[in-house]
């Protein structure tokens, strides 16, 4: 495509952002505006116009999806494929990185990526370690992702006394977790991201390497960068200050990530001089949908305003449906599924059903597959987080790193081999006394005569398969994984379905070299999966983000579920819950259908629900309003007369505050169930562990 083609493909807005070469540029893309369609124009019109070379712009999107599309994209308006190019999730980026330089930081290049089910397998070794409770190994997760998202590894945490929430076993636990990575020779997600600043920061010679080969940057999504993430672009495009930034501030919704809307607000302040495009024409929704969304929206304080439009038409009106419990919900919205696809209006794949927890998946699903309607769950357990495609991959990292303790662990017995958890147990104690590996003591054993010879053999089979598969020499990962699964016999231990899933890696891993593979399965997440199918596809709000459907219901707005208890009438936390709303509804191209239940279970009891607040701000003229209740609400959107408020329940204690109980002393609430005085609560005491208590009777008080 020629240059004067380029522009031409695109609307005034978006030709003002590609004629923007020099200096800083904030694309403040609405959603369903084409930003992606900027980024690719802008990344063919460097190439074509500038001449500047593919490998020298760095371009940074969120998921591995949105990148092998922004691929196949370009190459198409290049009209050849790119050899050499930097368009990727920044994490995969930074992992290029490493394998390059990472010998600066005292780390092998040989370094396995850990996801985070690897993540929670350390955690909860430790925990069980350092005799904790397993169950909080999910906190843990968190809380240590949350810090290195800030750029605080163990030391610091160590040092920065109440700062970050600072926890004596939290300190020890991270400690151990970050020691164990080492010795592993791995690196978790975020240590891809914390490690390259510190190689950039401790290693300026480094920084000017990668400053002088990236003129040029790219970045798609920018308000979902966390702290570390936005730390390591502004050190890159210091030099040149030549930085594109595409995002839109009202679709910040991962903060429980780390992501950091002032990052996308702040941008004028941290690029002085940079130039601000608003792409407002929107190419997916109707002119209803869009009214009621930028009506939602435009509540939030603090954002950067836009008022998207289309020339699509008004289209059918927004619904809302009240029901009287989650039951009627689930049967409500499968009818109307079922009366589109009859009438040929629209097939199953144009559905999405979005809710805000997971939970409320279980009443759809038993309402869809009442209706036999066919339906998939994305989001949920991915095809690189299946168990047979797991254990695979943990023998590939094992045999490219024999330091790669986790997944030592995960396949000394599987298939069964007879090493149970008494031997591995005996195994660690040794490799801890000595500080080395476990498969270093593995080895050791074999020559250890006070050994019991049946388990000196079994270990030696075991050690022995490592080291001929590691000393063989495959032309690619597809030999390495049918040459593991033929010298384990591991397929034989599974059903037909688990054996097609295992030809299927090896087919994915046709002709790619072993290490690339390797890390490309580790850097997967389930943002990553196919919706491709002709089924209904339900997620979750937050899963929703870069997807759109001609058909969107949103479920169960609700106050307590959209906004989610937990943001607890603090008004960041709430406008990043009607953020989320907002993305859900924008994922609309034709209908958009929303619904609420009177009456819900939650957390074992059944509750009374009121309609969320966030429908209070939907014009009333562009939607159409429905309630199929026995007792009709007072509740009907906004309206110029009298609104009747809707009742806020607000818990009396929030995970994580510290509660004084009168026998057990001082404890951390660890989560929350119901709301007033008929929360309970799970608090962990200190010299007691966990205890589950009822608000009522347990006589807490909060310090």
């Amino acid at each position: 495509m020629s240059k004067e083609n380029l522009m031409h493909d695109l609307n005034p807005q978006q030709n003002e952002a590609l004629k923007h070469t020099e200096g800083p540029l904030l694309v403040l893309a609405g959603a369903g505006s084409g930003k992606t369609r900027v980024i690719t124009h802008k990344y063919a019109h460097f190439v074509k116009a500038h001449k500047t070379l593919p490998e020298s712009i760095l371009t940074v999107t969120f998921t591995n999806k949105a990148a092998n599309e922004m691929k196949e994209r370009i190459n198409n308006l290049l009209g050849r494929e790119l050899k050499q190019s930097w368009i990727g999730t920044l994490h995969s980026q930074c992992c290029r990185i490493l394998r390059k330089e990472i010998k600066s930081l005292g780390y092998s290049q040989q370094f396995s990526i850990y996801d985070e089910d690897d993540r929670c397998s350390l955690i909860r070794h430790i925990l069980k370690e350092f005799k904790i409770y397993e169950a909080l190994y999910k906190g843990v997760s968190t809380r240590i992702n949350f810090l290195k998202a800030s750029l605080v590894g163990p030391e610091d945490f160590l040092s920065s006394g109440d700062g970050f929430g600072f926890d004596e076993k939290l300190a020890k636990i991270y400690v151990r977790y970050q020691d164990e990575l080492k010795r592993s020779d791995a690196l978790d997600f975020d240590d891809l991201i914390m490690l390259t600043v510190r190689l950039f920061k401790t290693h300026p010679e480094i920084l000017k390497k990668y400053q002088s080969l990236f003129p040029r940057i790219l970045v798609d999504e920018f308000q979902d960068l966390n702290y570390a993430q936005y730390q390591l672009i502004r050190m890159l495009a210091k030099a040149h200050k030549n930085i594109c930034a595409v995002g839109d501030d009202d679709q910040s919704i991962y903060k429980f990530r780390g992501a950091d809307v002032r990052n996308i607000l702040n941008f004028e302040k941290d690029f002085p001089g940079a130039k601000v495009v608003r792409l407002e024409r929107n190419y997916r929704s109707t002119q209803n949908i869009l009214d009621v969304s930028n009506a939602v929206i435009a509540m939030n304080p603090n954002r950067k305003a836009k008022k998207l439009w289309t020339d699509k038409g008004r289209g059918e009106k927004v619904h809302f449906c009240w029901l009287n419990n989650e039951e009627e919900e689930a049967r409500h919205i499968a009818k109307i599924i079922k009366e589109l696809y009859l009438k040929e209006a629209f097939s199953f794949r144009d559905v999405g059903i979005l809710y805000r927890v997971n939970l409320q998946s279980r009443a759809i699903e038993d309402g869809l597959r009442e209706m036999g309607l066919p339906y998939q769950v994305v989001g949920g357990i991915s095809f690189y987080q299946r168990k047979e495609i797991k254990d695979i991959i943990a023998y590939a990292r094992l045999i490219l790193n024999h330091g790669d303790n986790v997944s030592l662990r995960r396949v000394i017995n599987c298939p069964p081999r007879g090493i149970g958890a008494a031997t591995l147990s005996k195994i660690e104690n040794e490799a801890k006394k000595k500080a080395v590996c476990l498969y270093d003591t593995l080895k050791a054993c074999m020559k250890n005569n006070g050994i019991v010879v049946s388990t000196r053999e079994k270990i030696g089979g075991f050690v022995n398969l490592i080291e001929k598969l590691s000393s063989a020499s495959f032309e690619s990962a597809s030999d390495l994984l049918k040459a593991i699964i033929d010298k384990t016999d591991y397929a034989s231990t599974l059903d037909e379905e688990k054996k097609q899933n295992l030809d299927e890696l090896i087919a994915s891993a046709e002709g790619k070299d072993i290490r690339d593979f390797v890390d490309r399965a580790s850097l997967l997440t389930n943002m990553d999966e196919s919706t491709g199918e002709n089924r209904i596809s339900l997620m979750t709000l937050h899963n929703a983000k870069g997807l759109e459907f001609p058909v969107v219901f949103v479920a169960g707005l609700e106050e307590g579920i959209l906004p989610y208890f937990k943001a607890n009438e603090n008004e960041d936390e709430i406008s990043e819950e009607r953020r989320l709303f907002y993305v859900g509804m924008t994922r609309a191209k034709d209908l958009l259908l929303l619904t609420g239940a009177r009456r819900r279970r939650l957390y074992s009891r059944i509750q009374d629900q009121e309609p969320s607040r966030f429908l209070r701000d939907m014009p009333k003229s562009y939607c159409q309003w429905i309630e199929k209740v026995a007792e009709p609400h007072p509740f009907r959107g906004r309206t110029d007369k009298k609104k009747t408020e809707v009742k806020k329940v607000k818990p009396l204690f929030a995970s994580g505050c510290r509660v004084k109980h009168p026998v057990w002393g001082i404890g951390v609430i660890r989560d929350c169930y119901g709301d007033g005085e008929d929360q309970k609560v799970m608090v962990n005491f200190p010299n007691i562990g966990l205890k589950r208590l009822s608000l009522k009777l347990a006589n807490l008080t909060k310090i």
